[in-house]
C-alpha cells in the first residue's frame, strides 16, 4: 500500500493568476461584442419591419390611411404573439408534467401528511354514487335496539343504624367471622 504523496502543481500559482485573469479579459471582451451584436441586429431588424415615419406634408386622408394600415400590422402583431404565448404555455406544462413524470419515476417523491376529516354518511355516498344518490337513507332505523338493564337500587337506610349495629364487639364479630350458615 503506497502513501499518497501530495504532488506538486504543474503550473505555479502566479503563472495560475495570469491564465485566469487573460481568461477572464477575453471572456468580457467577447460578451461585449456580442451585446454590441445584439443591439445592431435589433437596429436592423427595427428598421426593416418599422421604417421611420415621414409625416410632414401628407394629407389628413393619408394620415388615416396610415393610421389603418398601422392598426392591422398591430392586429397581426398581436395574433401572433397570442399564437407564441399559447405554445409556449402548451410547452411548458408538457415540460411540467414530464419532470413529474421523471419525479415520479425516480421515487424520491414524499406523500403529505394526511388529515383525518369527517364526512357525514350521506355525503360518502354522494361522492360515490355521485348524482344517482337523491334519496336520503337512514342507517339508524335498520339497527337493533337494545334494552339496557335497570341497575338495582339498594335501598337507603339511614347511616346511623348502620354505624349502631357494628359499634362494639357484636358488629366487629360480623365483620370478621363472615356469614354464617
Amino acid at each position: 500500500m503506497s502513501e499518497a504523496i501530495p504532488r506538486k502543481p504543474k503550473i505555479s500559482a502566479s503563472r495560475r493568476l495570469f491564465l485566469k485573469t487573460k481568461i477572464l479579459k477575453k471572456a468580457g471582451i467577447l460578451l461585449a461584442e456580442e451585446q454590441e451584436q445584439k443591439n445592431t441586429d435589433r437596429e436592423q431588424t427595427l428598421s426593416e419591419r418599422a421604417p421611420p415615419l415621414k409625416l410632414p406634408g401628407l394629407s389628413v386622408q393619408d394620415l388615416q390611411n396610415l393610421c389603418k394600415d398601422l392598426h392591422q400590422k398591430i392586429d397581426v402583431v398581436d395574433e401572433e404573439r397570442y399564437d407564441i404565448q399559447a405554445k409556449v404555455s402548451k410547452h411548458e406544462m408538457e415540460i411540467a408534467d414530464l419532470n413529474h413524470k421523471i419525479f415520479e419515476l425516480k421515487g424520491k417523491m414524499k406523500r403529505p401528511a394526511l388529515k383525518r376529516v369527517r364526512v357525514s354518511a350521506e355525503a360518502m355516498l354522494g361522492a360515490l354514487l355521485g348524482s344517482r344518490h337523491k334519496e336520503s337513507i337512514d342507517f339508524k332505523a335498520n339497527l337493533k335496539t337494545v334494552k339496557k338493564e335497570e341497575e338495582k337500587k339498594e335501598e337507603v337506610t339511614d347511616w346511623r343504624k348502620n354505624v349502631d349495629a357494628m359499634s362494639g364487639m357484636e358488629g366487629r364479630k360480623k365483620l370478621f367471622a363472615g356469614p354464617t350458615s
